[in-house]
């Protein structure tokens, strides 16, 4: 059993370089929740289908994430929870329902989908083990926002909640 140990050499420090964030992932503070992520890799995702998402959006007056219900008022106490929840939505909401005729776009959705679903469940971790608790306001905020997606057809609310996601990595970026 000689290779033995060069193997368990090995092996650990593969499985300690895949825990460790890459050099682009950097660390975002939610409430009392640490996650890893990517958002340049997301955001450089999302500027290369932006406009070909955009232009399928036929409601221009209406807003899933913006003001009166602005993210970037929520307490810092509340957003492991909203995070979550918005991360939530869009992995089980939206993303589901963005599909187009361009394989292209659909790869890009794809790519920021697994990131989503990455980050979700790094943080629904750190929410049990913090018992991170939803706050009456950060509430109110997730169900307006659901409001708003509901008051459409599934398909223009999807593209349109895409369409905005720049809203949210900025706020995300913000909470850095």
């Amino acid at each position: 059993m000689r290779g033995s140990p060069l193997f368990l050499c090995l092996f650990s420090t593969s499985c300690w370089v895949n825990l460790m964030p890459t050099a682009a992932d950097k660390i975002f503070l939610f409430g009392a929740c640490r996650v890893s992520m990517s958002l340049a890799e997301i955001r450089a995702g999302f500027t290369a289908i932006k406009a070909n998402i955009q232009s399928r959006d036929p409601i221009r007056t209406l807003s899933i994430l913006s003001h009166p219900h602005s993210l970037h008022k929520v307490k810092s106490s509340d957003r492991c929870c909203i995070t979550h929840q918005l991360f939530t939505f869009y992995v089980d909401k939206v993303f589901k329902h963005c599909r187009t005729e361009d394989s292209f776009v659909n790869r890009k959705i794809s790519s920021i989908a697994n990131s989503f679903l990455s980050a979700r469940r790094k943080l629904g971790q750190c929410r049990e083990q913090n018992n991170c608790e939803c706050g009456e306001e950060s509430t109110e905020k997730f169900q307006q926002i659901l409001a708003n997606y509901e008051g459409l057809n599934v398909t223009s609310a999807a593209m349109k909640s895409l369409g905005e996601l720049d809203i949210l990595l900025d706020w995300m970026e913000k909470s850095r």
